[in-house]
C-alpha cells in the first residue's frame, strides 16, 4: 500500500504538471528573460552656448540714462518702415522730405549747431578787433558804489560757470576714454559672433553623422544578447515543461521500483512454496510414523497417568497446511522472465540530466542560426544610413555659411576703418576735453589771482600785477573758447548725429521689437535677408518668434518648422530592419527527440508487468493455508506431556520408550516444523506484499504508460510553442531598444541638434555691443562736450566781465557823482587863509 501511494503522488502531480503545461504553452510571459537594459547614447549636439554679453552696471548709467531720455525728446517720431524699406529695396526711390521729415528733431539740432558755429566764432572775430581798437573790454574806469556787489556776482556767476565746465569736461574725458576702451573689443566681438552663427548648421552633418553611428549601440546590445538567446529558449522550455517531465519522470521511477519488488516477491512466493510442499513430503512420512508409534505405546495396558488424553492429542499428529493446493505462479513468472531488464534508476538520472542539459542542448541547436541573425542585426537601415542626407538645413548650408563669411570678409574693412576713424576721435575728443579744460583752468587760475589783487589793492605800495594777471588768464580761456567754438561744434554735432540715429533708430526700435515687426512684414526685407529664403524654406518664419524660440533653447528643428519639409518618421522607419529579425527568429528550432522518458528497455519491462496477470493471482488461497498451523498438533506440548508420562510410568521399559519418542518428537520438530514455519512466515510477506501493490499496478502501469507516449508525442509541440512565445519575447525585447534608439534619435534632432540658442545670444550679444557698449559711451560723450560747448558762451561773458574788476581802476570822479556817493573821496588840500 505504502508503494501505491507513493507512485499515486507523482501521477497526481504529473496530471496537474500536465495541465499547467497546456497553460503556460499558450501564454506569452516574457518575465523569464529579466528587465531589459536601458541604453545610455552620447549626446550628438554640440554645445553652442554663447556666452551673454553684459554691461556691468556703473556710475555712468544715470548719464546713460538722461542721454537716452533726451534722444527720446529729440526723435518723437515711430520707426520709419517706409522709409526703411525703401531704404533696403530701392534706394533711388528714397525721398529726402521724408527723411528731414523723419530727421526733424535732428535738424533743429542742426540749425542750432549751424547759428552756433556762425555766430560764436563771429562774435570772437569780432570780439578781437574790438580789443584790438580799444573798444571794448579793458577796465572798469571809475568806482561806483555797486561796484563790489556786481564784481562779486560776475565772479560767483563765473565760479558756477567753470564748475559745470569742470564737471561735463571730466565727464568728456570719462565717455572718450570708455567710448575708445570699448570700441576695439566690440569691434574684434563682431567677426566672433558671425563665426558662432556659421556654426550653427555647419556642424549638423557631423551631428546627424553621429546620431546614426549610434544606431551601433542597440546593434551591440542585441548581438550581445543573442549570444545566450540559445540558453533562454532551452531554460524556458525547460521551465515551462519541468512540472510534466519531473513528475513523470518521478512515476517511472517509482513505478521501476514497484516492478522490482514485485518481482522479487512473485519470485519468492514460487521460491518459498516449492521449498514449503518438499518440506511437506518430507515431514509427513516422518509425522505419521511418530503418530503410529505413539498410538501404539499409549494404547498399552500398562500405560499409567493420563494415557488417554496424550492418545487423543496423539491421533491429531498430521500435516496442518497443505501447500499442495495453492494456486501455480509458473505462468506469471515466465511473463516476467528478466525483468526487469532495464534500470530504472539509472535510466531516470540519464534522463533527468538530458532535460536538465536542454539549455545547452537549445544553444548548440541554435548557434549557426544566432550567427545568421547577428549578420543580419549587423546591417543598418537605410533610412538611418541616410538619415542626414535630405536634411533641409543641409541645403542652405553652405549659402548659410557662404553668406556670414561674405558678411564677415566684408565687413572687416569697415571695422578697420572704423576702428581708425575711432581712434580720430578719441585724438580729437581728448584735445577738444583738453582745451575745454584748459579754459576751466584758465578761468579759475584768473579768479583765483583777481581775488588776490582785489585784496591786495587796498594797500596802495603793492604792485596791481596779480589782478592784471588774472584778467589776462581769463582773456586767455576767452580766446580759446572762441578759437575752438567751431571744432568743438563740429565734433559734437558729427558725434551727435551718428550716435543718436544709430540709438533712436536702431536700438530703442530693436528693444521695443520694432525692428522684428519690420522684419517679419513680407516684403519689408530683400531677398538677399530673407531668412526663409536663405535656408530654403517652403514657407515664411516669423523672425521674432524664432528669436524668442532660440532665447528659449530651442531647435531649428523647431525654430525653422522643418517637420514641413523633412519626414523623420520615414528615415525613422525600420519595420523592414525588424521584420527581416522576426523571420530569423522565427526559423529558430530546438529539437528535444533526444529526451526519451523512458528507454526501450523500460518500456518493455513495463509492458511485460502490464500483461504478466500478476494482479489474477489468487492470493486469498495462499492465505488460507499460510493461516493453518505446519502440524495441528502442537509437537513442543505434546513432547513435554510424553516426557511427564515417561517418569509416571512403573514399567520402566514403556516408561523408556515414551520419554525416546519426547526426545524423537523434539528433534523432529526442531529439524522439520521449524523451518516450515519460517518459509511459512516469508511467504506470507511475500502474499501480502503482492496482494497490496498488484491490483493497481497495472492501472499505474497503463497510466506511465499512456502519459509517456502523449508527453513524448506533445513535446515536440509544446517545445515549438513555448519556442515562439520565447521568440516573441526575445524580439519584443530586442525591439524595444531599437525603439529605445529610434525615440532618443526623436529627441536629439527635434531638440537638442542645431540648437539655435546662438542665434539669439547674437542678436542678444550684437544689441549690448551696439547699443550698451559702443552707443551709449558714445553718446554720453557728445552730451558731455555739448555741455561744455554751450556752456562756454556764459564763461566767455561772464570771464569778459569778470576781468574788466581785476585790471587796475583809474581813479576819475563821475561828473554826476557827489562827494557822498563816491567810494573813496579823498578830499582836496585847500589853502589856509592867514
Amino acid at each position: 500500500m505504502k508503494h501505491a501511494l507513493a507512485l499515486l503522488a507523482p501521477l497526481l502531480g504529473l496530471g496537474l504538471g500536465l495541465a499547467l503545461s497546456r497553460l503556460a504553452a499558450g501564454a506569452t510571459d516574457c518575465k523569464f528573460l529579466g528587465p531589459a537594459e536601458h541604453l545610455t547614447f552620447t549626446p550628438a549636439a554640440r554645445a553652442r552656448w554663447l556666452a551673454p554679453r553684459v554691461r556691468a552696471p556703473g556710475l555712468l548709467d544715470s548719464l546713460y540714462g538722461t542721454v537716452r531720455r533726451f534722444l527720446s525728446v529729440v526723435q518723437l517720431n515711430p520707426f520709419p518702415s517706409e522709409l526703411v524699406k525703401a531704404l533696403l529695396n530701392e534706394l533711388a526711390s528714397v525721398k529726402v522730405n521724408e527723411v528731414v521729415r523723419y530727421e526733424a528733431g535732428y535738424v533743429v539740432c542742426a540749425v542750432i549747431a549751424g547759428l552756433y558755429l556762425l555766430l560764436v566764432p563771429t562774435a570772437g572775430l569780432c570780439f578781437c578787433c574790438c580789443r584790438c581798437h580799444r573798444r571794448c573790454g579793458g577796465r572798469v574806469k571809475t568806482e561806483h558804489k555797486a561796484l563790489a556787489c556786481e564784481r562779486a556776482a560776475l565772479m560767483v556767476f563765473l565760479l558756477l560757470t567753470t564748475l559745470l565746465l569742470l564737471i561735463g569736461v571730466v565727464c568728456a574725458f570719462v565717455t572718450n576714454q570708455r567710448t575708445h576702451e570699448q570700441m576695439g573689443p566690440s569691434i574684434e566681438a563682431m567677426p566672433e559672433t558671425l563665426l558662432s552663427l556659421r556654426g550653427l548648421v555647419s556642424d549638423v552633418p557631423q551631428e546627424l553623422q553621429a546620431v546614426a553611428q549610434q544606431f551601433s549601440l542597440p546593434q551591440e546590445q542585441v548581438s550581445e544578447e543573442l549570444d545566450g538567446v540559445g540558453v533562454s529558449i532551452g531554460s524556458a522550455i525547460h521551465t515551462q515543461l519541468r512540472s510534466s517531465v519531473y513528475p513523470l519522470l518521478a512515476a517511472v521511477g517509482s513505478l521501476g521500483q514497484v516492478l522490482q519488488v514485485s518481482v522479487h516477491n512473485l519470485q519468492t512466493l514460487n521460491a518459498t512454496v516449492v521449498e514449503l510442499q518438499a518440506g511437506q513430503q518430507d515431514l509427513e512420512p516422518a509425522i505419521r510414523e511418530h503418530r503410529d508409534r505413539l498410538l501404539e505405546l499409549l494404547q498399552e495396558a500398562g500405560c499409567q497417568g493420563d494415557c488417554a488424553g496424550a492418545l487423543s492429542r496423539a491421533r491429531t499428529l498430521e500435516l496442518g497446511a497443505d501447500f499442495s493446493q495453492v494456486p501455480s505462479v509458473d505462468h506469471v513468472l515466465h511473463q516476467l522472465k528478466g525483468v526487469p531488464k532495464a534500470n530504472f534508476s539509472s535510466m531516470v538520472q540519464e534522463e533527468n540530466s538530458t532535460f536538465n542539459a536542454l539549455p545547452a542542448l537549445a544553444a548548440m541547436q541554435t548557434s549557426s542560426l544566432v550567427q545568421e541573425l547577428k549578420k543580419a542585426v549587423a546591417q543598418q537601415p537605410e533610412g538611418v544610413r541616410t538619415l542626414a542626407e535630405g536634411f533641409p538645413v543641409l541645403e542652405a548650408a553652405s549659402r548659410w555659411a557662404q553668406a556670414l563669411q561674405e558678411v564677415e570678409e566684408s565687413s572687416r574693412p569697415y571695422l578697420q576703418e572704423v576702428q581708425r576713424y575711432e581712434t580720430y576721435r578719441w585724438i580729437m575728443g581728448c584735445v577738444l576735453c583738453s582745451v575745454v579744460l584748459f579754459v576751466v583752468l584758465c578761468n579759475l587760475l584768473g579768479l583765483n589771482l583777481g581775488v588776490w589783487g582785489l585784496s591786495a589793492r587796498e594797500d596802495p605800495s603793492h604792485p596791481e600785477a596779480k589782478g592784471e594777471a588774472g584778467a589776462c588768464f581769463l582773456m586767455a580761456g576767452v580766446g580759446l573758447s572762441f578759437l575752438f567754438a567751431a571744432p568743438l561744434i563740429l565734433l559734437v554735432f558729427a558725434t551727435f548725429l551718428v550716435g543718436g540715429n544709430v540709438q533712436t533708430l536702431v536700438c530703442r526700435s530693436w528693444e521695443n521689437g520694432e525692428l522684428f515687426e519690420f522684419a517679419d512684414t513680407p516684403g519689408n526685407l530683400p531677398p538677399s535677408m530673407n531668412l526663409s529664403q536663405l535656408l530654403g524654406l517652403r514657407k515664411n518664419i516669423s523672425i521674432h518668434q524664432a528669436y524668442q524660440q532660440c532665447k528659449e533653447g530651442a531647435a531649428l528643428w523647431t525654430v525653422l518648422q522643418l517637420n514641413d519639409s523633412y519626414d523623420l518618421e520615414e528615415h525613422l522607419d525600420i519595420s523592414q530592419y525588424t521584420n527581416k529579425l522576426r523571420q530569423e527568429l522565427q526559423s529558430l528550432k530546438v529539437d528535444t527527440q533526444s529526451l526519451d522518458l523512458l528507454s526501450s528497455a523500460a518500456r518493455r519491462d513495463l509492458e511485460a508487468l502490464q500483461s504478466s496477470g500478476l494482479q489474477h493471482i489468487h492470493y486469498p488461497d495462499f492465505l488460507v493455508q499460510i493461516q493453518r498451523p505446519v502440524v495441528k498438533t502442537s509437537m513442543e506440548q505434546l513432547a513435554q506431556e510424553l516426557q511427564g508420562l515417561a517418569q509416571a510410568q512403573d514399567n520402566s521399559v514403556l516408561g523408556q520408550r515414551l520419554q525416546d519418542e519426547a526426545h524423537r518428537l523434539r528433534n523432529l520438530h526442531r529439524e522439520k516444523v521449524v523451518p516450515q514455519q519460517s518459509l511459512v512466515a516469508k511467504l506470507n510477506l511475500s502474499v501480502r506484499a503482492l496482494e497490496s501493490s498488484a491490483p493497481n499496478l497495472q492501472l499505474e502501469t497503463s497510466d506511465v504508460l499512456a502519459n509517456v507516449t502523449y508527453l513524448k508525442g506533445e513535446l515536440p509541440a509544446w517545445a515549438a510553442r513555448i519556442l515562439r512565445n520565447v521568440s516573441e519575447c526575445f524580439l519584443a525585447r530586442e525591439m524595444g531598444y531599437f525603439s529605445q534608439y529610434v525615440a532618443w534619435v526623436r529627441e536629439e534632432v527635434t531638440q537638442r541638434i542645431a540648437t539655435c540658442q546662438p542665434l539669439s545670444g547674437a542678436l542678444d550679444n550684437s544689441r549690448v555691443i551696439l547699443c550698451d557698449m559702443m552707443a551709449d559711451p558714445w553718446n554720453a560723450f557728445w552730451f558731455c562736450l555739448a555741455w561744455c560747448t554751450f556752456f562756454l558762451i556764459p564763461s566767455i561773458i561772464f570771464a569778459v566781465k569778470t576781468s574788466k574788476y581785476f585790471r587796475p581802476i583809474r581813479k576819475r570822479l563821475s561828473s554826476t557823482s557827489s562827494e557822498e556817493t563816491q567810494l573813496f573821496h579823498i578830499p582836496r588840500v585847500t589853502s589856509l587863509k592867514l
